[in-house]
């Protein structure tokens, strides 16, 4: 099967912004009472998006759903994210423009992210990649997290849908999705895809299920993601 599609996570993928993600995080859940550790964060809930990850992490500590809780959190954790990209706007990481902007003219380009769109849009703006995905996928489309595969099966929906319609329709098994956490690898390996993680925020050991493991995507080159097509 050919590679027709490139699917990029974007937090710690495209943008160097899981720090300010979680300082953020963690100071809208200490004005609710609650405690989120940078272990926990790393190796429990990054990888999920932000409203499965708020659920999760509340209903651990209190030991029963609390929605008006949740939101009060989302709401709090959304407004101190944008005063501090507003003050400190977030990098992409080395090498994520070259990429972008060659496979543009190569695959079909989408995002697919547990992040919001408003923080997405953020993030590219000004950039010169701001325009270069005509798809993207975030946490206001989906029910469920990663590392459950629906972003991602959602993601190839759509972007059988985009205009001009591709023909044949693109399949899974043409699909190359770049991610940078376990629960992201294991949603797109769920979902039928091919995976390329970057050890951008968790070591190369952690991320082993992946097809290919670079250290960011300054090093990934078309010929050895084409190849893993070929194999």
């Amino acid at each position: 099967m050919p590679l027709r599609a490139i699917i990029c996570d974007f937090n710690g993928v495209i943008a160097d912004d899981e720090t300010p993600h979680l300082l953020t995080f963690q100071q809208a859940l200490r004005e609710e009472g609650l405690d989120l550790t940078t272990e926990e964060y790393y190796g429990t809930y990054l990888g999920m998006d932000e409203r499965n990850c708020l659920a999760a992490l509340i209903r651990n500590s209190r030991g029963k759903p609390d929605p008006a809780c949740e939101q009060r959190v989302h709401d709090r954790k959304v407004a101190l994210f944008r005063d501090y990209t507003a003050a400190h706007e977030p990098e992409l990481f080395p090498g994520v423009e070259h990429f972008v902007l060659q496979a543009k003219d190569r695959y079909r380009l989408a995002v697919a992210s547990g992040g919001t769109r408003e923080q997405i849009a953020d993030a590219l703006r000004g950039s010169p990649i701001e325009h270069a995905f005509p798809l993207i996928v975030s946490a206001e489309d989906t029910m469920t997290g990663k590392p459950d595969p629906e972003i991602y099966r959602l993601t190839l929906a759509k972007l059988n849908e985009l205009a001009p319609r591709p023909d044949p329709p693109i399949t899974a098994s043409e699909c190359l999705v770049i991610e940078d956490s376990l629960a992201g690898i294991q949603s797109a390996k769920a979902a039928g895809m091919k995976v390329v993680a970057v050890a951008t925020t968790y070591p190369a050991a952690m991320l082993k299920e992946a097809d290919a493991i670079y250290a960011g995507l300054e090093a990934v080159t078309f010929d050895e993601i084409e190849k893993l097509f070929r194999e």
